[in-house]
């Protein structure tokens, strides 16, 4: 059974909304997300018709660690903290950003850069990939 707020039902016209309601308020701005409700909205983002430039789960580590022991989230962009800011200049601002690091430190920084640059709806998914490997979810290496 899934905690509330986390299945992954099929996706409708407001569902990016639905899924920031179960997330919490962070004093920097952003908002954080447990790994469990991060991987509900993976497991949305792989469905057929339901990636759309509304929502992006972009991983700010680093190439050998996207593919190294932790694994990513399927799905996830590869987006290097360093090079967040450059590539976000092109991302629309009222988009969803959802990001993970090893452990929130990395992810937390970016998700504080995204709302100085007018971000709204940024997320942080709290624990990064040491919780979510740690909650036995499925990771691609």
């Amino acid at each position: 059974m899934s905690a509330p707020g986390t299945e992954a039902a099929a996706p409708t016209a407001n569902w990016p909304s639905a899924w920031l309601a179960g997330t919490t308020a962070n004093s920097a701005g952003y908002r954080d997300a447990e790994v469990a409700h991060v991987a509900a909205l993976a497991k949305l983002l792989t469905q057929a018709g339901a990636a759309s430039d509304a929502v992006r789960l972009i991983d700010v580590r680093e190439p050998d660690e996207y593919i190294g022991e932790l694994g990513h989230i399927k799905g996830a962009a590869l987006v290097p903290l360093a090079t967040v800011e450059a590539s976000a200049a092109a991302w629309p601002r009222d988009a969803m950003v959802v990001l993970v690091c090893r452990s929130g430190g990395r992810s937390g920084r970016a998700a504080a850069s995204l709302r100085a640059m007018g971000f709204a709806h940024v997320v942080n998914m709290v624990g990064g990939m040491l919780a979510y490997n740690a909650a036995g979810l499925p990771i691609t290496r």
